[in-house]
């Protein structure tokens, strides 16, 4: 069972019998779009492409590069898909196009006055078309500029891969830079704790407090001797010192052994904080830059044949459209 609206064989060659018979005025039609759409392309302003093919690299904690004892990953590698993504999104960002419409002055560039209403709409859709990036099929992210002037489509790509690392390390210094703060706090905190408790020993010291332990074993030892020798004055003179330790004795123990798990911990947040420092201060490529941009000694549009072929080709078609119309309607 066929279908109702597909056309039978005598249809067909019914239709390609018309259009025989038409070929001279569709020749024309032909003729006239192809010479009315070169003509058209010479009011086109010619426009010269300059391109810039760049590779994401992964952006990993420098710090942890340095003070990690197993490394994770390898600062070395190229960036994976994710990587490219996520650099592709810096490239289209409005930060990077902000920098570029004010560094090249493009409302004067483009004729588009700045004061006037929807200014930035115009802006963003002149720059979405002259102005394209995106990822290649082997991984790689294609800058592709356009512009009057050559030297200047040039300059705008190589900016914009420049601008890639400029901006990618201020994201990622700005996130490191909140996780710095804190551990800058907390080590501070930590060695106002410490300081805390030293500055305690200290008083303990000049109650004669040294190393409670020690000085009580030795007190012990001088106490049994001076015992087993008959000495009792000299005994008693001992036993009071050690009565004189010992209310320091828990205070004393305590101190030290928080101490030792104070330093330990101090270790820990002193090498947080040196990472942290690292990543907020370090300045890494985000990007590897495979081509640069050069000046083009072409045009790269319009392209006028395609647009003088595909001219001939609509106003030939619209022409064998008004034909079978007319025959229809007669």
């Amino acid at each position: 069972m066929t279908d109702s609206n597909t056309p039978t064989p005598a249809q067909e060659e019914a239709l390609l019998r018309r259009i025989w018979a038409w070929r001279i005025p569709l020749a024309i039609a032909g003729f006239i779009g192809a010479v009315v759409s070169a003509a058209a392309t010479f009011l086109i302003e010619p426009e010269f492409q300059s391109s810039v093919v760049l590779f994401a690299l992964p952006q990993q904690s420098i710090g942890a590069q340095f003070y990690e004892a197993e490394k994770r990953e390898d600062i070395l590698a190229y960036g994976e898909t994710e990587d490219a993504e996520r650099l592709l999104q810096i490239l289209n960002s409005d930060r990077v196009r902000r920098r570029i419409i004010e560094k090249y002055d493009l409302w004067s560039h483009y004729d588009i006055a700045q004061g006037e209403a929807g200014a930035k709409a115009a802006m963003a859709k002149v720059y979405s078309s002259k102005v394209d990036a995106a990822l290649t099929r082997y991984g790689s992210i294609r800058i592709d500029v356009f512009d009057k002037a050559p030297t200047m489509a040039r300059d705008i790509a190589n900016d914009i891969a420049n601008l890639t690392d400029s901006v990618a390390n201020q994201l990622r210094n700005d996130r490191a830079m909140e996780a710095f703060r804190y551990a800058k706090q907390s080590l501070e905190q930590h060695q106002r704790g410490i300081e805390r408790m030293e500055n305690r020993l200290a008083e303990l010291r000049r109650e004669g407090v040294y190393d409670y332990p020690v000085q009580i074993e030795g007190l012990n030892e001088q106490y049994a001797t001076a015992l087993a020798e008959g000495q009792p004055s000299r005994a008693a003179n001992i036993l009071g010192k050690m009565e004189k330790l010992a209310p320091f004795a828990t205070e004393f123990n305590q101190l030290t052994t928080k101490l030792e798990d104070a330093f330990e911990q101090e270790a820990v947040l002193k090498k947080r904080f040196d990472l942290n420092k690292l990543d907020a201060e370090s300045q890494i490529p985000a990007a590897f830059v495979v081509d640069r941009a050069a000046v083009a000694d072409k045009k790269a549009r319009p392209v006028r044949w395609l647009i003088t072929v595909m001219g001939a080709i609509s106003v030939a078609l619209g022409a064998l459209v008004f034909l079978l119309f007319r025959d229809a309607v007669r």
